[in-house]
């Protein structure tokens, strides 16, 4: 037990380390997810998920599905599969960014998602990631 002139002497004070750590926690998450936000030239419904999507901090590539199969890359429209595949590489080459970000529409089907990802892996692509927006509807439901 303190004795009464120990209990005098202890000073009160309030530490901000913790709040310090979290502002920049959110700074830097602000500053990651700022380009995704702009970035939106083209019409894309994403579907929704409970998972955090992953994602790349410089120069992205970015493949996109709208809902009746057109494809583009990096918000240039792709004729085929071909050119797809030497777009991905070109881009690869030219940043040294082997990330491929997918980014489908939910009406699009299923086989043009896997096409595109299996043509990203034959160009280079070391890892894919498939954008989806948060699911607000469900936030009460585990």
């Amino acid at each position: 037990m303190l004795k009464k002139r120990e209990k005098e002497k202890l000073i009160f004070e309030i530490n901000i380390t913790p709040l310090t750590d979290v502002m920049l926690v959110l700074l830097i998450i602000f500053m990651v997810t700022t380009p995704f936000i702009i970035q939106g030239n083209i019409k894309i419904n994403l579907p929704s998920a409970k998972a955090p999507s992953e994602t790349s901090l410089n120069k992205n590539i970015i493949v996109a599905i709208t809902s009746d199969g057109s494809m583009f890359l990096n918000g240039n429209s792709v004729k085929d599969d071909q050119e797809l595949l030497q777009g991905i590489k070109n881009e690869i080459n030219k940043t040294g960014n082997t990330t491929v970000i997918i980014e489908g529409d939910k009406m699009a089907f299923h086989g043009e998602m896997v096409r595109a990802m299996s043509i990203a892996k034959e160009a280079g692509a070391e890892k894919l990631a498939i954008t989806t927006i948060p699911d607000e509807g469900k936030k009460g439901n585990k």
